[in-house]
């Protein structure tokens, strides 16, 4: 079971929960799952530290999110103000499609989360 920063459900599958459901950790995977990297873990990236919360092990989480059925992933990185976007791939051969973006000023939810936007200034300043 993993539990990401910020998570999003769409209202039509938690309200197919039941009420006991909902309480604690619901037994289903979100449609979009939000990541971000502390300033302390961003600075052992450089140093090459790998811990829970390094890059790689956060990367392998956003493909275990996808791999069980989250839409949508976004990977903040404050320090660089980057953010790497998770999405299902197309292809059987690409299952996961991951693209980053540097100097980022905003993130949208697309055809998965439509109207869903987050401004990322406050994030960036801490």
């Amino acid at each position: 079971m993993l539990s990401p920063d910020a998570a999003v459900v769409r209202l039509e599958r938690w309200q197919a929960l039941t009420p006991e459901q909902r309480r604690g950790f619901p037994p289903l995977c979100p449609d979009l799952v939000v990541e971000l990297v502390s300033p302390s873990v961003a600075a052992g990236f450089s140093e090459g530290v790998e811990g829970p919360r390094g890059n790689e092990a956060l990367r392998r989480k956003m493909a275990a999110y996808l791999a069980n059925g989250a839409q949508l992933g976004w990977l903040l990185f404050p320090e660089q103000r980057a953010v790497e976007i998770w999405q299902p791939g197309a292809d059987p051969s690409a299952p996961v499609v991951m693209e980053r973006i540097e100097a980022a000023e905003a993130l949208e939810g697309g055809e998965q989360l439509p109207g869903l936007r987050l401004e990322l200034a406050e994030i960036w300043e801490g």
